[in-house]
């Protein structure tokens, strides 16, 4: 028999790893960024973008990057390379959540 409790903690479970492989893939976009494209590494504070004390509004230029696609016309086929991994990496773990919150009410329903 189908178990949506067994169903749910396995959906957390992969949603906790790609959670982790963007965090990880975020990293390294940043660490290239630090040497490919210095300018755009401090528009969006690369410095501080994982500390308690970033600056949201400039961390929300790397969203606006990724999701409008910006990082086509990049000289840096790394950067490219990574922005791409990113959005990819960002769609699936939005698709991840939802299924999350997805099993959560039909165990709530059950």
């Amino acid at each position: 028999m189908f178990s949506m409790l067994a169903f749910f903690w396995a959906i957390c479970i992969i949603c906790i790893i790609n959670i982790l492989r963007y965090i990880s893939s975020l990293r390294a976009l940043l660490f290239i960024l630090r040497q490919a494209d210095p300018m755009l590494y401090q528009a969006i504070d690369g410095n501080g973008f994982f500390t308690g004390n970033g600056q949201f509004s400039k961390q929300m230029r790397l969203v606006r990057y990724i999701n409008t696609q910006s990082y086509l016309n990049h000289h840096n086929d790394d950067v490219i390379f990574f922005c791409e991994r990113l959005r990819k990496q960002f769609i699936l773990t939005k698709v991840l959540c939802g299924i999350v919150l997805l099993c959560l009410v039909g165990i709530a329903i059950v």
